[in-house]
C-alpha cells in the first residue's frame, strides 16, 4: 500500500506564488507516489474570518481551482472540505483536553501570526487552538508525510507531540507525521518582508493577470545598497534574485545573472523586467487550465463533493479506532 499525504489549505481567497513553493509544487510532484488528500481548511478559515462566513463558499472553489490549475489530478489525488467531515471536529476536542494552553502560546508560528495580525491580547479561543486542529486534519488521515511552508514546521512538530502523548496515554493507532519543506523554504514578499502574506499586501497570485504581474515585480524591493547600475550588487538578500531561483527554469542563466550583478553588470530594472517575463511564462499554462475550471464551477463542486465522500470513509475509520483506544465507544 501506497503511504498517505495530507495537506492542504486554508480558504481565505486565492493563493499565491509562497503557497506553491511551500508546498502545492510538492503537492503535485507526489501525488502519484502516494495516496493523496488535499484539505480545504474551511473551519480554520473562521479563526480569522468569523465575522464574514459567506465569502467561505466561493473561496473553496478559488482554492479548488488553483489547485487544479496547478495539476492537481483529481482522479489521482482527493480534494475534501473540512467541514463535511466533522470527525475532525470531534478529534480536534479530544486532543484539546490534554494540550496545554502554555505551549500553544509557545508555539512559533501562532505567535508570528498573532504578532502580524496585531492581536496581542485579544487572542480568539479557535486561533490560539489551530495546531490542535491542524493535528487532527493530519492524524484522522493517518497521513505519513506533509508538504508544508517552513512556516508550519512548528505545527508539524506540535501534532507529532500529540501524537506521542496521545499513543502514550491510549493505544498506539495514530501514526507520527514527518514534514516536508519545498526546496526553497519560503519566497519572501514582494516588500522583501520574511514571508509572502496576503494580509501584507505583499503577494503575487497564481491567477494574477500578465499585467498585474509585471506592475507587482516593478514595484519589488531590491538590494537597498545597489543604486547605481554599476554599484556591486547583493544578489543573496535581494527578493528579486530569490525568485529567479525559484522559478527559472535555466539555472546556467540564473547564475549569470547573480556573476553580473555581483560584478555591477547588471541593474534592478532590467533584473525585474526579466522576472517579470519569468513568472508569466510559469503562469501562463495555469492561467489557461483556471480558465477552463472558471467556466465549468460545478465540475469544481462535483470534484469537492466526490472527493469529501472518498475522505470521509477513512476520517469515520479513524474515529472509531480513536473512540476504541480512549474507551469510550459505548452503546456498540
Amino acid at each position: 500500500m501506497k503511504k498517505r499525504i495530507l495537506t492542504g489549505d486554508r480558504p481565505t481567497g486565492k493563493l499565491h506564488l509562497g503557497h506553491f513553493v511551500g508546498s502545492i509544487a510538492n503537492r503535485v510532484k507526489l501525488q502519484n507516489t502516494y495516496e493523496e488528500y488535499v484539505l480545504i481548511a474551511d473551519v480554520q478559515a473562521l479563526t480569522t474570518n468569523f465575522d464574514h462566513p459567506e465569502k467561505l463558499a466561493g473561496d473553496l472553489r478559488e482554492i479548488a481551482m488553483d489547485n487544479l490549475a496547478c495539476g492537481l489530478d483529481p482522479q489521482v489525488a482527493t480534494i475534501c472540505v473540512q467541514s463535511k467531515m466533522p470527525e475532525i471536529s470531534e478529534l480536534t476536542t479530544y486532543f484539546s483536553m490534554f494540550t496545554t494552553v502554555s505551549s500553544l502560546r509557545r508555539n512559533p508560528t501562532i505567535k508570528s501570526e498573532i504578532e502580524q495580525l496585531g492581536m496581542k491580547d485579544n487572542i480568539m479561543y479557535g486561533f490560539l487552538g489551530y495546531p490542535i486542529s491542524q493535528a487532527a486534519d493530519i492524524t484522522i488521515f493517518k497521513a505519513h508525510l506533509v508538504p508544508v511552508g517552513e512556516d508550519q514546521m512548528p505545527i508539524i512538530e506540535a501534532t507529532r507531540e500529540i501524537v506521542r502523548r496521545f499513543n502514550r496515554l491510549y493505544k498506539k493507532v495514530l501514526i507520527e507525521p514527518e514534514g516536508l519543506v519545498g526546496k526553497i523554504g519560503r519566497l519572501v514578499g514582494t516588500d522583501g518582508q520574511a514571508k509572502m502574506s496576503k494580509s501584507l499586501g505583499n503577494v503575487i497570485y497564481l491567477s494574477d493577470s500578465e499585467k498585474a504581474v509585471e506592475q507587482k515585480v516593478s514595484q519589488m524591493f531590491t538590494d537597498p545598497q545597489k543604486i547605481r547600475l554599476s554599484d556591486k550588487g547583493h544578489p543573496d538578500r535581494c527578493p528579486v534574485y530569490l525568485y529567479y531561483l525559484a522559478f527559472y527554469a535555466d539555472k546556467a542563466e540564473a547564475h549569470q545573472i547573480k556573476k553580473d550583478c555581483l560584478s555591477g553588470k547588471r541593474g534592478c530594472v532590467e533584473c525585474k523586467k526579466d522576472l517579470g517575463a519569468v513568472l508569466n511564462k510559469f503562469l501562463n499554462p495555469l492561467r489557461e487550465k483556471r480558465r477552463k475550471f472558471e467556466k465549468k464551477l460545478s465540475l469544481v463542486d462535483d470534484i469537492l463533493i466526490s472527493g469529501t465522500k472518498k475522505a470521509r470513509t477513512i476520517t469515520k475509520q479513524t474515529i472509531e479506532e480513536v473512540r476504541e483506544a480512549m474507551k469510550i465507544n459505548y452503546f456498540k
